[in-house]
């Protein structure tokens, strides 16, 4: 194969990447949510659905009841599509490090890297699953004994991940704070490249930043801690949109 058949082959590679992140940034927009509790909560006072809990889901009994009454919320609360929507933000970190590799490449190996990493750590730190299989083996239970051993496992599982709790485990924290820092190095080198806008670039570093700013408020003012997430869930949707909009672009050039 001559040196032209490689390069054809390259730039159709690319050309699938940006594609695939495309896509993957479109279904982000719609896939991302910040505040599922509340919308499930809605749902629930019109009548839609039912077995949405109305006071935090501190201990393992209460997830299992949940899961025993609707499955569906909880999974919701234990963050299933949290990890749908850390799939596909590892799709979008692989077609951003080919249309900014040229750029600067050693800060996109950095900010790609630590980007995966924190969606790997996420996905070992999700319990929603593990949860629902202890969930059925506690209803299948037939002892005391039995239900004492799944309530361990389950207090254990919590220890890990609590989405009711105020505090998380320390792999939800380091996931969180990779994504994030993963997304703003990839803004600033947005910002001096000339692939993507400047607009692209600015929303970008609202969205990582403020949401980075999560880790001031828990430290500092825990009272407060939820306000980043409001404030940067706009700027992440519109990130999302206009990455895949450019994607789609490159991917015709």
């Amino acid at each position: 194969m001559d040196n032209s058949s490689y390069a054809e082959t390259g730039d159709a590679a690319w050309s699938a990447l940006y594609i695939t992140g495309g896509v993957a940034a479109l279904m982000a927009v719609f896939v991302f949510r910040r505040n599922l509790g509340a919308e499930l909560g809605l749902l629930s006072n019109l009548g839609i659905i039912s077995g949405v809990p109305t006071t935090p889901l501190i201990r393992a009994s209460d997830w299992f009841k949940l899961f025993q009454d609707n499955r569906l919320v909880g999974l919701t609360l234990m963050n299933l599509f949290d990890l749908v929507e850390y799939a596909l933000l590892g799709l979008i970190f692989l077609a951003l490090y080919g249309a900014l590799r040229q750029t600067n490449r050693s800060a996109m190996v950095m900010a790609t890297t630590s980007g995966l990493i924190g969606i790997t750590v996420y996905f070992a730190s999700n319990q929603a699953f593990a949860m629902l299989a202890l969930s059925e083996r506690y209803a299948a239970a037939t002892t005391d004994a039995q239900r004492s051993i799944i309530l361990a496992a389950g207090e254990a599982l919590l220890a890990i991940n609590n989405p009711e709790a105020l505090y998380q485990g320390t792999g939800i924290y380091v996931s969180f704070f990779l994504v994030l820092l993963s997304g703003l190095i990839i803004s600033i080198v947005m910002l001096r490249s000339d692939i993507f806008s400047k607009a692209t670039a600015v929303v970008g570093i609202l969205a990582n930043g403020i949401g980075l700013c999560y880790f001031i408020t828990l430290t500092f003012a825990p009272a407060i801690y939820w306000i980043p997430h409001p404030i940067s869930a706009p700027f992440r949707v519109i990130w999302y949109f206009l990455i895949a909009l450019r994607l789609f672009k490159l991917a015709k050039s």
